[in-house]
C-alpha cells in the first residue's frame, strides 16, 4: 500500500517524517497515537472533533489512542497563534471543565480503546532538578523560531518563561507516554515537532507527527472557535447544531464534507439541499437519529415564522435584573464571560431590538413576555413572578 492510498493520510496537512509513519503503519503492531487536549473551556466544538474523528480512524485500524487530559498544562496555557498571554484559569475551573470533556470526546472515540492520562500524573511531580533538565533540551533561539513568538519578540511585546516553558511540556507528555504518533491542527506543528525534539534528548524514538486543518467556522472567515461565537459545539441542542449547519456559507460545504463525514463526496445538488444534509448528519452523530426530524421541523418554523410558537420560558424573579445574568440564567451561556462575548458581538436581542452593553440592568416588571434571542435560533420567553 503506497503512502497516498493509506486512510490515515486522508486529509492529513503534515506528516512528519511521511516515510517514517508509512513504515510504522507497515510493522503490525498497535501504535500509541497521542492527542493531547488543554481544558480551558467546558465544551469543545466541531472543530476538535476534526482531530477525534483522526484519532478514531487510528483506533479501527486497530491501534491504541492516547488521550491526554491537559490539566497541567492548562494552567500555563498554550501560546499558539495568541498575540498576547492566556488568562490563568484556576485549579477548580480546569477540574470543572476536565469532567466534561471525555463525555464529548466519546461522541467520537472508543472509549473502551482509548487509554487517558492526565498530565499532572507527571508534570506536577517533577522537581527543580528535573525541569532543568527538562530546559537544556532545547534553547532560546531554537523556542523563538516559533511564529508567534517571534512576533511578539519583534513588536516588544511581553513573553513570559511559562509561555516559553509550554511546548517543553507538551513534549515531555510524549516522553512519558512513548508515543509513535502525536495529532493536532495545524496551529499546533510547531509544539508536535518539539516533541520529536525532546523525545529524542530524553533516548527515546522520536515520535511522528500528524496535522489536520482547521475548521473554518460558521462566519466562514476564521477558524472555529467559541470565543468568537462561530461554532457548533458538541453538547448544543440539536435543534441549534442544525440551525448552525444550515448558517454555513456555500462555498464551505466541500469543506465540512471532508473532515467531518469522512470525505463523503458533495452531493450533485442545490447548496441549500447540501446543507441540509449535512445538518441532519450532523445532529444524528452528536444526538442520534431520532432527534433529527424535531431538529429541523425547528429551523423550519423559525425560518418561516421568525419566533417559534414553542418557545421555552424563563422565570426571573427580584425588581432588577442584569442582563449579563439574564442571558446566563435562560441557559445561553455557561459564564458571564460567554455572556459578555454575545453582547458584544451583537449577537444578544430583546424583543427584536439588539443589546449590546454589557452594564445593562433591567426592570423585572418591563420584561414580562419579551423575548430574549441570542444569536439566530435560540430563543426563551420571559416570565415575572
Amino acid at each position: 500500500m503506497s503512502d497516498l492510498s493509506h486512510p490515515v493520510f486522508q486529509n492529513a496537512v503534515d506528516v512528519v517524517p511521511r516515510e517514517e509513519l508509512l513504515r510504522r503503519l507497515q510493522e503490525g503492531r498497535p501504535l500509541r497515537v497521542k492527542l493531547g487536549m488543554d481544558p480551558t473551556a467546558p465544551d469543545i466544538h466541531l472543530g476538535h472533533s476534526v482531530i477525534l474523528r483522526k484519532l478514531r480512524e487510528f483506533q479501527d485500524l486497530g491501534h491504541t489512542a492516547v488521550l491526554i487530559i491537559g490539566d497541567y498544562t492548562a494552567l500555563v496555557g498554550d501560546p499558539s497563534g495568541r498575540s498576547k498571554t492566556r488568562p490563568v484559569l484556576s485549579p477548580e475551573e480546569i477540574e470543572r471543565n476536565t469532567r466534561t470533556y471525555l463525555d464529548q470526546a466519546y461522541l467520537v472515540l472508543d472509549p473502551e480503546r482509548t487509554e487517558v492520562r492526565r498530565n499532572s500524573e507527571w508534570l506536577g511531580a517533577l522537581d527543580m532538578s528535573d525541569i532543568i533538565r527538562l530546559t537544556r533540551s532545547t534553547t532560546v533561539a531554537r523556542i523563538l523560531e516559533r511564529d508567534d513568538f517571534a512576533r511578539r519578540f519583534a513588536a516588544s511585546e511581553p513573553i513570559s518563561l511559562t509561555e516559553l516553558l509550554y511546548p517543553m511540556m507538551q513534549a515531555y507528555d510524549s516522553v512519558v507516554v512513548e508515543a509513535d504518533v502525536e495529532l493536532g491542527g495545524t496551529d499546533q506543528l510547531y509544539n508536535l515537532l518539539m516533541g520529536r525534539h525532546v523525545m529524542e534528548f530524553y533516548g527515546k524514538t522520536p515520535q511522528c507527527v500528524l496535522t489536520m486543518p482547521l475548521l473554518v467556522g460558521t462566519d466562514g472567515q476564521k477558524k472555529m472557535s467559541k470565543s468568537l461565537g462561530n461554532y457548533i459545539g458538541m453538547t448544543d441542542a440539536p435543534a441549534d447544531v442544525f440551525g448552525k449547519a444550515m448558517s454555513i456559507p456555500d462555498e464551505l460545504m466541500p469543506n465540512y464534507y471532508a473532515l467531518l463525514l469522512g470525505g463523503e463526496p458533495l452531493p450533485d445538488v442545490e447548496p441549500v439541499e447540501q446543507k441540509r444534509h449535512l445538518a441532519r448528519r450532523l445532529v444524528a452523530d452528536l444526538h442520534g437519529q431520532e432527534t433529527v426530524q424535531d431538529a429541523e421541523r425547528h429551523f423550519d418554523t423559525v425560518t418561516r415564522r421568525g419566533v417559534p410558537e414553542d418557545v421555552p420560558e424563563v422565570e426571573i424573579a427580584g425588581e432588577e435584573v442584569w442582563v449579563v445574568d439574564l442571558i446566563t440564567r435562560a441557559g445561553f451561556a455557561t459564564t458571564n464571560g460567554e455572556a459578555r462575548r454575545f453582547l458584544k458581538g451583537g449577537a444578544v436581542r430583546l424583543d427584536g431590538e439588539p443589546v449590546s452593553d454589557e452594564k445593562l440592568t433591567l426592570r423585572t416588571a418591563d420584561l414580562a413576555g419579551k423575548v430574549l434571542q441570542v444569536g439566530k435560533r435560540r430563543y426563551a420567553r420571559i416570565t415575572t413572578t
